[in-house]
């Protein structure tokens, strides 16, 4: 008899069929909304990031920074500002995350104008970073020298010898070099002219040497010099009034936009140089400046081709004068420290930073000296003001920041890494007429910004001297 064909196992295939199709349009119903979510909140992401959606920006390009204290003495500056130039050639972005211990952090890249993106993190970041750091260290003790390595102060070649602190300032209608309308990175408290200063004379004028000509800014050249290199600036808000100063300066060079000069100038807040902590005294939680460790943030200058430290300002403030619990070495906090010998330790923490994990065959350093205030009548918030002055001085300047500048000078002089100091005290010091003044950020309690400098202004005459130094040797 023939046998008939079983159909037993057709259902069974079939059904297996059916349930794999259904789970499978399942599955690609599921992929298809989780992306179309993602990119909802990527793009909400980003609208949010820009603060205006219509700005065209490059790919991936922003300027980030992050500040656990941009307010200071004498005027609180702006903790964030939003510019952008249009037809994608800039955005700058500085947003603050309140709360967030890190260092401020700001990054501009010159690479056709554009910018980058950094990561932060919070303190146990800084903590991470600081271990990883002494793990470079231990792989780069090639970068260590002993007293004998590194050209000296006296034997160095092509050494600057113009005494740039000798000189008088002149009225030259060729500045300023760039104007409030052309560059974005003014901070609210720099911003003069925006806000309300009708006088355009304190930005007409030059600082001329006595002894030998100081070139006037070229950002071509300055650019050329800088090609492929790293700009790092590490200080308190003054330091950061020299940094936006060299951006615009640098930003009207920048035209084609074809150039690519793949250089960096970055800024990173150090109020001291030293670490900023905190500690017990019995049951009180208290802030102390450990003045024999250096700051967290160090690891981010290391690898910089030129270097840009500045420190003072703060060490004039009630807590670091008075210095009752706040000094810190090891677990002992000083009952009682003058803040002199504090500043001393401190940079001398600094020095020997500097003198074992930066190598001078490849960064030169720089050390800008303490800029002067001028308040007339009384402290920054004892109603001293300087809206009064609308010329530079004439005659003799003080010498209120000459001890500090002194303790500088020998320890740079102890130092292994030879460092060149950028002295603009005294030139500063005839210039009672570049703060802002009233026409700094908005106070309501009407204090004057008298320690800070209007851009354009006084800023672009020390990156001048920064320009002539780099200039007078090859980097």
């Amino acid at each position: 008899m023939e046998k008939l064909p079983s159909f037993h196992n057709k259902p069974i295939k079939f059904l297996v069929f059916s349930f794999t199709l259904l789970f499978s349009l399942i599955f690609l119903i599921f992929f298809w909304t989780w992306a179309m979510e993602d990119a909802t909140a990527h793009a909400q992401a980003n609208k949010g990031s820009s603060g205006n959606s219509t700005k065209a920006v490059l790919e991936e390009s922003a300027l980030v920074g992050v500040d656990k204290d941009v307010a200071s003495a004498g005027g609180a500056m702006q903790k964030g500002s939003e510019v952008g130039i249009k037809d994608g050639l800039l955005l700058s972005s500085i947003t603050p995350l309140d709360g967030v211990s890190v260092p401020y952090v700001s990054k501009y890249n010159v690479d056709n104008l554009t910018e980058f993106r950094e990561g932060v993190g919070s303190e146990s970041a800084d903590e991470e970073e600081e271990e990883g750091e002494e793990k470079v260290q231990e792989l780069d003790d090639s970068d260590r020298k002993t007293p004998s390595d590194g050209p000296s102060r006296t034997g160095e070649k092509n050494k600057v010898t113009c005494d740039i602190t000798k000189g008088k300032w002149v009225k030259d209608e060729n500045y300023p070099l760039y104007t409030n309308a052309s560059c974005p990175f003014i901070d609210e408290g720099f911003n003069c002219q925006a806000n309300g200063r009708a006088d355009r004379d304190y930005m007409k004028w030059k600082w001329q040497t006595q002894d030998c000509d100081i070139p006037r800014f070229n950002a071509t050249k300055m650019l050329e010099l800088i090609r492929g290199k790293r700009v790092v600036f590490v200080g308190d808000s003054i330091n950061r009034n020299q940094w936006e100063s060299m951006l615009c300066l640098l930003m009207g060079a920048v035209k084609d936009p074809r150039k690519d000069y793949k250089c960096r100038v970055e800024f990173y807040v150090s109020h001291f140089l030293v670490r900023e902590s905190a500690s017990r005294i019995g049951r009180r939680r208290v802030q102390t400046l450990r003045i024999d460790r250096i700051d967290k943030g160090s690891s981010r200058w290391r690898r910089a081709d030129i270097l840009v430290f500045n420190t003072g300002h703060w060490w004039s403030h009630h807590k670091t004068k008075a210095g009752i619990n706040y000094y810190q070495e090891g677990d002992q906090i000083h009952p009682q420290l003058h803040v002199n010998k504090a500043f001393h330790r401190a940079l001398s923490t600094w020095a020997s930073w500097v003198d074992n994990y930066i190598s001078p065959r490849k960064t030169r350093i720089f050390f800008t000296s303490s800029a002067p205030s001028h308040f007339r009548g009384g402290l920054w918030n004892t109603g001293g003001q300087c809206r009064d002055a609308f010329l530079p001085r004439t005659g003799t300047v003080s010498s209120q920041y000459s001890e500090k500048n002194l303790m500088v000078e020998e320890i740079m002089r102890q130092m292994r890494n030879p460092v060149t100091l950028l002295n603009i005290t005294g030139l500063s010091d005839f210039r009672p007429d570049g703060h802002p003044s009233i026409y700094g950020r908005k106070s309501s309690n009407g204090i004057q910004d008298c320690s800070h400098w209007c851009l354009p202004g006084v800023p672009d005459s020390w990156n001048e001297l920064l320009y002539y130094h780099l200039n007078s040797r090859i980097v």
